[in-house]
């Protein structure tokens, strides 16, 4: 019994240590697999980990060390999609409520019921139009119509001439007058003379009776009208027949539309076509298609469909936009879009919107249109949109700040991309110039710039200048004084003349920005809380560098940002001095920033 108790036993140890053998180990390889495969994916995983900057959140770099720009330790960046494509860019409702975005779904234009919608502007009728001449060379000694917009009557005096030729004609008329009897002809020849010089036949008696030569003679005009322009100043020599000014008889004025060539076919001349200008909501104009010009504009693709409006109330002003809408006409294919001007953004090369992707979520990206007819507050869209999508109306230059600042595809930067570090990016285009360590670049290279004339540019700086002591009160702390700042710039857009802008492009850009910087001055100036002025503040330094980089200010200006603005979303603002004085957080943060950019 004892032994089979030791066999019992010994095989019992025998088949541990054999089920040890045979199942132990493997449990042990297989536990340092284990271990090995998770050591392993954990080294990839942080071989893939970004690294970021709490302060300054668009440095991102593959692997840990100090932040480039304040030398803070940088931190694991958030890993994980968002679920957005590559170039769309979700923002919070807080930053929608703060930017005032604002989106609206766009359609086909206003043409159903075979009515035919044209866009154009009131142009003066050429065919009244007149220019005043003198009929006498001289000097300049007086006029008496001194600016455009002036009207005047046929038979007004104009201007006073001292005439060196008139007054040996006269002369001439004095001996002749004395000699008429004899010689008759002679008299006759001489009055004759001066009647082509448009002196009358009571003027002509008066110096013959006065028997004495006068000086100084008067220019009557021949036409009744508005003064167009003034081509002369006082104390000019002039010659015989050399233009005074240029009148328009505004009785009758054109307005000129434009079609498409899918809206050709529809027309013809003596259509009744109505008239409707935004003036004038209420009420509607009639009149006739006079001339359909026979040439295509190549580079619109339009042809130029003329009417004549009656004018005697003088309601319309030559250069207003109106709209025109022909009664049972159709085009030949489906109509275009239009968008309100205020979601436009264009480059000089590129036109873009944003579109509102998810209809449930503030989630946008850029798409290129191609434009066709402005006409007032609205363009329309040849190409690149369709009906029903949703477009980003309002703070749109909002928009693609925060699409630049996360690296997405936007207005100047057409690739996207990530920006790597702090010194690589430039506002509103993307680079990696390492000759620019600074982040500075030469915006000649954007081709952006609108040639204008220097009156305006000079009153658009008068505008820069008040931006300019707006931020350096919010820079100092000083909310009474930006308020003051803020009413200032309201007054010098007031007195910026659209009018100076013969490009209609440059017209309707200007249109849109001073809106919106109106809009922004007068929140500040109302705002005593320097917290909200500086909410409003972002919004207006987004459209004055819209308007430096359209314009220009004849001045070399910095583009500065500072990160953590707006909760860490960014904000830009213009300097003129290269060193950075924060304007969002005045002496709590007051060099935080760097520079973007340097626009010449």
């Amino acid at each position: 019994m004892k032994k089979n108790i030791i066999y019992i036993g010994i095989a019992l140890i025998v088949g541990l240590l054999g089920g040890f053998l045979l199942f132990g180990g493997d449990s042990t390889d297989k536990a340092t697999n284990s271990a090995k495969d998770n050591h392993e994916h954990s080294e990839e995983i942080a071989t893939n980990q970004m690294w970021t900057c709490s302060m300054h959140p668009q440095i991102m770099q593959p692997e840990p060390g100090d932040c480039p720009i304040c030398g803070m330790d940088l931190i694991p960046a958030e890993s994980g999609a968002d679920g957005l494509n590559a170039n769309e860019i979700k923002m919070t409702d807080n930053a929608m409520a703060l930017a005032n975005i604002q989106t609206s779904i766009v359609g086909q234009g206003e043409i159903g019921n075979n009515i035919l919608k044209l866009s154009g502007k009131i142009k003066a009728n050429e065919e009244s139009n007149a220019v005043q001449v003198t009929y006498f060379g001289g000097r300049i000694e007086q006029l008496y119509v001194n600016s455009t917009g002036e009207r005047v009557g046929a038979g007004q005096r104009l201007a006073t001439i001292y005439s060196p030729d008139l007054v040996a004609a006269q002369q001439e008329l004095l001996t002749a007058s004395s000699l008429k009897e004899s010689q008759p002809e002679l008299y006759k020849a001489v009055r004759n003379k001066l009647k082509l010089w448009k002196l009358s036949e009571k003027q002509i008696n008066a110096i013959e009776s006065a028997g004495k030569v006068q000086e100084y003679f008067p220019v009557f005009a021949t036409v009744s009208g508005t003064v167009t322009m003034k081509m002369v100043e006082e104390g000019d020599y002039v010659k015989q027949g050399q233009p005074l000014y240029k009148i328009a008889n505004l009785n009758t004025v054109w307005a000129e539309f434009d079609a498409y060539e899918n809206q050709i076919a529809s027309l013809k001349v003596g259509q009744t076509i109505k008239v409707t200008t935004n003036a004038y909501r209420n009420e509607v104009f009639d009149a006739k298609v006079s001339f359909i010009d026979p040439l295509l504009n190549s580079s619109t693709r339009t042809v130029v469909v003329r009417a004549v409006l009656n004018n005697k109330n003088d309601l319309f002003k030559p250069g207003m936009f109106v709209e025109g809408k022909i009664e049972g006409a159709q085009e030949s294919t489906s109509s275009k879009i239009t968008v309100p001007a205020t979601a436009v953004m264009w480059t000089g090369e590129r036109s873009v919107v944003y579109i509102k992707t998810n209809p449930n979520e503030a989630v946008f990206e850029m798409r290129e249109v191609l434009l066709g007819n402005a006409n007032g507050d609205t363009y329309t869209i040849i190409e690149g949109l369709q009906n029903g999508d949703e477009v980003v109306t309002n703070g749109t230059f909002t928009v693609d700040a925060a699409a630049q600042l996360q690296g997405k595809k936007s207005m100047m930067n057409t690739a996207g991309g990530k920006t790597m570090t702090g010194h690589e990016g430039h506002l509103g285009m993307q680079g990696n110039n390492s000759d620019d360590s600074k982040g500075n670049t030469d915006h000649s290279e954007m081709k952006e710039r609108i040639a204008v004339s220097n009156k305006f540019q000079g009153q658009l700086k008068q505008v820069f200048e008040d931006y300019i002591l707006l931020k350096d009160a919010l820079v100092n702390d000083d909310a009474k004084s930006a308020q003051q700042a803020g009413k200032q710039i309201i007054q010098s857009l007031k007195n910026v003349d659209m009018k100076l802008l013969s490009d209609e492009k440059a017209h309707n850009h200007w249109m849109t920005i001073q809106k919106e910087l109106n809009t922004s001055a007068n929140a500040i100036s109302s705002n005593t809380d320097i917290s909200k002025q500086r909410g409003h503040f972002k919004h207006l330094s987004a459209h004055m560098i819209s308007s430096v980089q359209l314009f220009g200010v004849n001045e070399n200006v910095y583009i500065q940002f500072c990160p953590m603005a707006d909760n860490n979303k960014g904000a830009y603002w213009i300097s003129l001095e290269e060193e950075v004085r924060n304007p969002y957080y005045g002496e709590a943060m007051l060099t935080c920033g760097e520079v973007r950019d340097t626009l010449k």
